[in-house]
């Protein structure tokens, strides 16, 4: 619920998570590689996958950072009304 008491200056913390999937990102692909390359392909294949979820997550970041801001009422619009909860 909106309680009209929003911060002016909140961000979103999506340049953080980009941050850190990119870090992630490094250290999965590493991983990946140095225990494929060690002939240990059970924790290659679990690194690689660990890389695919990064990734996923990489490319979800990215398009939400390149949709832009979204529509926020400004400090005019009163806050929501709690929903009444009738039996």
């Amino acid at each position: 619920m909106r309680t009209g008491s929003e911060p002016r200056t909140a961000r979103s913390a999506l340049r953080a998570r980009f941050w850190l999937s990119v870090w992630g990102l490094v250290w999965a692909l590493f991983g990946t590689v140095a225990f494929a390359l060690a002939g240990r392909s059970g924790w290659a294949i679990a690194c690689g996958v660990l890389l695919l979820i990064v990734t996923i997550d990489l490319a979800v970041v990215l398009r939400r950072i390149r949709q832009g801001p979204h529509y926020q009422p400004g400090p005019g619009i009163p806050p929501y009304q709690p929903p009444d909860r009738r039996p």
